[in-house]
């Protein structure tokens, strides 16, 4: 792998000509079927409209998924569901998975579902309030002493050593994809509902959508929804911490790039490693990538919890990723454009 310091954008407005095969479409059927399934608010906020210049700008509020204060069990409930299934024998098996806070609790929430046992594994980093949530859903959680990538090796080795064991993880690696393939199949949902709901509210179809990246499996998903059929144009505008750019960096390298992390309050996006599943679909299908810093993250999540969206720092990221290329023509924007911004994690204080 190669190592580099982190520039501050990317830009590759030719992926919008790239295309995918799409993701099932029997996903958002399953998680209609869900109980307490309903879609997450599309927020239209015509102040920040005004200031992008663009004609509509929209916030998809995911503060509130299923009772907990992020998206990520779109993709854990399906892929449990799928890792279940194939699984020969016995469909009972501890969950594992190492998480910052939102996708471990996902994992815990639907193992606690189906009563099955899960065991989640936390950085040093996390907050007491995040582990806590956590073993609100009855899961076991074991505090690894170093940052997220190591958390996660930690975690798999752990799953490797027994059968009963089935690690539910959210980034891939040489070896171990098909589960976090499952895991982003499971956020087609989350775009499917922004495509009626902008459909419901009179609007353009998206020409921007803003996403946050860690890893980078969200942002895989928005590339295979917008580049798997005709109509679906958008620029796709990747945002990360500036302490942990590692898709940007990837991105302007060529290459997969590893970097080590810092400390950020976007701690959901703290990865230094790009997950080797997401990287062809970031490469050739993002048009456009930036880093932001904590100070433009807090400033964005305090502009829109005054605009009455709830977002965390992570939720916050696109928004400040959108100030920090608004004045780029490279990204196609017009005063006509309507513009998608992901806000997928609940407002600061309340556990991931």
């Amino acid at each position: 792998m190669l190592t580099a310091t982190v520039p501050d954008s990317y830009l590759r407005p030719e992926a919008r000509g790239w295309r995918c095969r799409p993701a099932p479409g029997d996903v958002p059927g399953f998680h209609r079927a869900l109980d307490g399934y309903r879609p997450t608010p599309l927020v239209e906020l015509p102040a920040l409209a005004a200031e992008a210049g663009v004609g509509r700008l929209f916030v998809k509020d995911e503060s509130d998924r299923f009772g907990l204060p992020a998206f990520k069990i779109l993709g854990a409930s399906w892929a449990i569901r799928q890792a279940l299934a194939a699984r020969a024998g016995s469909r009972h098996a501890t969950l594992v998975a190492a998480t910052e806070g939102n996708h471990g609790r996902a994992v815990a929430r639907v193992a606690r579902m189906q009563r099955q046992p899960a065991h989640i594994f936390v950085p040093a980093t996390i907050s007491a309030a995040s582990a806590a949530a956590i073993r609100s859903e009855g899961a076991t959680v074991t505090t690894v002493p170093d940052g997220y990538d190591e958390t996660v090796r930690r975690a798999a080795a752990y799953a490797a050593e027994d059968p009963s064991r089935l690690l539910i993880q959210d980034t891939a690696w040489p070896g171990y994809e098909q589960v976090p393939a499952w895991i982003v199949e499971g956020y087609s949902t989350l775009f499917h509902e922004v495509d009626a709901q902008l459909a419901a509210a009179g609007a353009a179809p998206a020409a921007l959508v803003g996403v946050p990246v860690g890893v980078g499996s969200l942002a895989q998903a928005a590339v295979v929804h917008h580049r798997s059929g005709p109509g679906r144009p958008a620029a796709l505008l990747g945002v990360e911490p500036a302490v942990a750019g590692c898709v940007t960096t990837s991105l302007r390298a060529g290459a997969l790039t590893e970097m080590p992390t810092g400390t950020t309050v976007l701690a959901g996006l703290n990865c230094g490693v790009p997950s080797s599943l997401a990287w062809p679909y970031l490469r050739d299908g993002l048009d456009a990538a930036t880093t932001v810093s904590d100070d433009e993250a807090v400033r964005a999540r305090a502009d829109l919890a005054a605009l009455g969206v709830p977002a965390g720092a992570s939720g916050a990221a696109p928004l400040a990723g959108l100030r920090a290329m608004r004045h780029r023509t490279d990204l196609g924007l017009t005063r006509a454009s309507t513009v998608v911004l992901l806000s997928t994690d609940g407002a600061a204080g309340r556990p991931a």
